[in-house]
């Protein structure tokens, strides 16, 4: 009985003494971690031009204002960089399906960064290309670039060709210029 009783109150200790030591290392405050900190002029880092949300708003309303001039129906989608949607505007009368038309001609654009009509030449040697989750190879998109890298791309679906759907996108980065 004397070991049994013993070997209880060891146990006892014991899972006091953990309980006790959780309970210590659970309230102290854990040490922070220093900052990471890097030097500005570090090669190891990069600085990147995004479009800004007024920026992109305006050039969505200069792209539907110079198709409206013209009589067209559209949907306009602005892009960033990462190809996530900035603006989208779908003017009045246009189709359904020209919504989600002009973001995938935004995102292809801006993925290349070349217009949609030069990418859709690319199909005849690489037909796959078209298989590329949320694009589309059909005329409408621009990019917008900073010092020659994409920083947006412009979609536009919903005139009755590519051709003037591209015209209205340019309209849209030319905006950006003024």
């Amino acid at each position: 009985m004397k070991k049994i009783l013993f070997g209880a109150t060891a146990a006892a200790v014991i899972a006091a003494g953990t309980f006790g030591v959780v309970s210590a290392n659970a309230s102290a405050p854990a040490a922070a971690p220093a900052a990471v900190r890097a030097d500005a002029s570090d090669s190891n880092l990069q600085q990147s031009t995004h479009l800004t949300i007024e920026a992109a708003t305006k050039a969505a309303q200069a792209t539907l204002k110079a198709a409206e001039k013209e009589n067209q129906r559209i949907s306009v989608a602005v892009v960033d960089r990462n190809g996530n949607t900035l603006v989208t505007l779908r003017g009045d009368g246009a189709g359904p399906q020209s919504y989600e038309s002009a973001v995938k001609k935004a995102y292809t654009a801006v993925s290349w960064n070349a217009p949609t009509s030069e990418l859709a030449k690319r199909l005849t040697n690489a037909p796959t290309l078209k298989d590329i989750p949320n694009t589309l190879f059909l005329a409408g998109g621009a990019p917008v670039t900073a010092k020659g890298a994409p920083v947006a791309g412009i979609g536009v679906a919903g005139a009755p060709s590519g051709d003037l759907d591209e015209k209205f996108a340019r309209a849209g980065v030319a905006s950006l210029g003024r």
